[in-house]
């Protein structure tokens, strides 16, 4: 028999979940603590066979506004085996009682569970669940085993790819890690970034809020590239259970050809493996692989270094009313389409006492009160 337990214990949640297949750090219970102080309200539950745990989910909510209701994600989740059909159809259910009691227009889930899956997927559809139309995480991803040794870790590379990572050392190249006091510096580099590559981003206070908070967990990890006393490239790393994520990357747009990302990466895996890491997850890859998916270029980048893509089944989304539901995501398009339109702007001085108006920034557009869509505006971040 399967039981369903509230957990509000953080020692029995961190003792649990790690030993759940596909376990994962958005589904840790910093990363619920951390999402409470941005807006959502976390809920924390373990399913249990007799006295064995066999599945958990950290389920966020957060309300629509200005309607009554509520959305639900479990972000990375649930955590189970995929193929214990007994589990998966009575946590697939309790979700569904949760979300109708909880007034939720929709929940979320998107596990790390492969395509195609013959069970998860079947289970999905039989309760009347659907592929999202709003994809909040990548759907697939890149991920290299690290269960080798560096030799052979290298030697599964492509040959440009280690070629470039020696040249970043020939060039003067250093990479070091960093501390909290790098943090404003990382997200300097990672504000620019945003500006060259044409993508929003979360005001400063939020990275700083989540990086700060899981390097002094020690669950993350600051790496900076170097050269001639400056920095101009860095990563963020995430550690969870058997894992390591690269989650956040940025780069100046100085020496760009010393190749600083090469060497970047290969201290990471350095890292995730003396930290005894399974597996390295590079977080990201085309929906497609062909050439014109707008992922291509960072794939190509990713399988550079050995990594495997692994195509997964997506987020998907269950309705306690699906009417409703369809309303609502008709109309989020229109709604996305009506903000940028009327997107709100800001009166800035100008030379000779005129008045200048201008869009706003990424970071001060994140600061209007606006509302709520559930779609994130970041591109590439986890959520």
């Amino acid at each position: 028999m399967i039981t369903c337990r509230r957990a509000d214990n953080q020692a029995l949640w961190e003792t649990t979940l790690p030993t759940l297949p596909l376990h994962h750090v958005l589904q840790s219970w910093a990363w619920g603590e951390f999402k409470a102080r941005w807006g959502w309200s976390p809920l924390r539950l373990i399913w249990y066979r007799g006295q064995e745990p066999v599945a958990a989910a950290q389920v966020l909510f957060r309300p629509i506004s200005p309607t009554p209701l509520r959305m639900a994600y479990v972000p990375k989740g649930p955590a189970l085996d995929p193929a214990d059909e007994a589990t998966v159809v009575r946590v697939l259910e309790d979700l569904e009682r949760l979300a109708a009691s909880r007034r939720c227009a929709f929940i979320k889930v998107d596990p790390d569970v492969p395509a195609g899956h013959p069970v998860f997927v079947p289970a999905l559809r039989d309760r009347g669940w659907q592929f999202s139309p709003e994809q909040v995480q990548f759907r697939n991803t890149a991920l290299l085993d690290l269960t080798p040794d560096e030799e052979a870790l290298l030697a599964t590379m492509r040959q440009k790819t280690r070629y470039n990572i020696r040249l970043a050392r020939r060039r003067g190249v250093e990479v070091k890690e960093g501390g909290p006091e790098a943090l404003p510096l990382f997200y300097a580099m990672y504000r620019e970034t945003a500006q060259r590559d044409g993508f929003l981003i979360r005001p400063a206070a939020y990275y700083l809020d989540v990086w700060a908070d899981f390097l002094g967990r020690g669950m993350a990890h600051l790496l900076l590239a170097w050269y001639g006393g400056e920095p101009i490239a860095g990563l963020m790393l995430f550690r969870y259970g058997h894992k390591v994520w690269y989650f956040y990357g940025a780069s100046t747009a100085k020496h760009r050809n010393t190749m600083p990302n090469y060497l970047l990466q290969w201290e990471a895996i350095r890292w995730a493996k003396a930290q005894g890491a399974l597996v390295y997850d590079l977080w990201g890859a085309p929906d497609r692989l062909e050439e014109d998916d707008p992922l291509w270029g960072v794939w190509r980048f990713k399988r550079g270094f050995g990594a495997r893509f692994q195509e997964q089944i997506g987020a998907w989304d269950y309705a306690p009313w699906p009417p409703l539901y369809r309303l609502l995501t008709g109309a989020l398009p229109a709604l996305r389409r009506l903000w940028r339109a009327f997107r709100p702007t800001l009166t800035v001085s100008a030379p000779a006492g005129r008045i200048r108006r201008r869009r706003l920034s990424a970071e001060e557009e994140h600061h209007v009160v606006r509302p709520h869509l559930p779609v994130p505006a970041t591109f590439g971040e986890p959520h």
